[in-house]
């Protein structure tokens, strides 16, 4: 009961922190979007504001959390640690404070303490306990294309679905997280004092549902079955995984088709095809040399597609702006997001998974 009741006091807060969009309100979502917010608060613990931004596109919403919850909370070959380990370490190297925060913080409540912020800091030679260094080692060098193909896995290959899994959701969620939410779990205006109380509530919540043991793949019947694509192989040892990244893959995609010009796309598939996983440096005269290709009518959506992919956090109000004046909708915003997004993190899946 008390838990049920913390839940239901914290929807409010953990919606009014998304910006850019308006995400469904709990007592009015209906259909997908309802069973979403559902089995997020029962599996997750809370209803999670990285999810929850993704509502006005209602497929898209259910791809996010097929993803999070076939690899980082689906119980497996590796531990819950090790898991927070990757997701730690992705954090930190794509600059995301809001989830750097959250899963240090988880790890740090698994863990020794010291290794967790050794991680969020970007200190990974002082983490003492060695399969965590390692983890988190590997994490980051296979982030970047020039050092992933000599990376060996520090895991058995059981394990490899599942972190490379958590990898790329991570990659992916970064980047959303950038874009539509602050940088700590907090409402706008909510007084620094009170992140100290909020974390210790949420990691409350997130250990008590944490203690269920999930059933794989119950939220698959969210998305319609597809075939998994060649370069999520990675994911072929886990039938849960494989089955979660093939349908949301896929449905991203579909948002990518209906969303984003196939001008855009191409221009997308064709950086990525350069870029070595390294932030593109502090300017944006990269992004503005790259969409002059383009149609005038299509720059605004090529500017926001590849400031998602390669550095979301460079994301601002004159960016989301110039899109809205063509694309208006908060779905076609959710759309567009999603698909660079994914489409850069499922890059960087390919290198973890060649350094096998």
């Amino acid at each position: 009961m008390r838990t049920r009741l913390v839940r239901s006091t914290l929807r409010g807060l953990s919606l009014v922190q998304v910006r850019h969009v308006k995400p469904v309100a709990y007592d009015r979502a209906r259909g997908g979007v309802a069973q979403v917010y559902r089995e997020l608060e029962r599996d997750f613990g809370v209803l999670a504001p990285p999810i929850a931004l993704h509502s006005p596109s209602p497929d898209v919403l259910a791809a996010g959390w097929l993803m999070l919850r076939e690899t980082l909370l689906v119980r497996g070959a590796a531990s819950r640690a090790i898991k927070e380990a990757v997701a730690s370490a992705v954090s930190a190297g794509n600059e995301c404070p809001f989830c750097v925060r959250m899963h240090s913080t988880m790890l740090g409540s698994l863990v020794h303490g010291k290794d967790a912020t050794a991680i969020a800091e970007g200190r990974l030679d002082d983490i003492a306990d060695p399969r965590i260094r390692a983890v988190a080692e590997w994490t980051a060098r296979g982030s970047v294309r020039d050092t992933a193909g000599d990376n060996p896995p520090p895991v058995p290959a059981e394990q490899l679905p599942e972190l490379i899994g958590v990898a790329v959701d991570l990659h992916y969620l970064n980047r959303m997280v950038n874009v539509f939410l602050g940088g700590v779990p907090l409402p706008p205006g909510a007084p620094e004092g009170s992140l100290k109380p909020v974390l210790k509530v949420l990691m409350w919540l997130l250990h008590s549902a944490s203690r269920t043991d999930l059933a794989v793949g119950t939220s698959l019947a969210l998305l319609p079955p597809a075939p998994l694509a060649e370069d999520l192989g990675w994911a072929r040892g886990n039938p849960g995984i494989a089955a979660a990244y093939a349908r949301s893959a896929a449905a991203i995609e579909e948002a990518g088709r209906r969303s984003v010009p196939e001008g855009v796309r191409e221009l997308v598939h064709s950086t990525l095809d350069h870029w070595d996983g390294r932030p593109p440096g502090l300017g944006r005269g990269w992004v503005d040399d790259a969409v002059g290709k383009l149609a005038p009518e299509e720059r605004p959506a090529g500017r926001l597609a590849l400031l998602t992919a390669l550095a979301s956090y460079q994301v601002d109000e004159g960016v989301i702006a110039g899109f809205r004046a063509v694309s208006p909708e908060d779905s076609a915003l959710v759309d567009l997001t999603a698909w660079a997004s994914l489409t850069a993190a499922r890059r960087i899946g390919g290198w973890l998974r060649n350094a096998d």
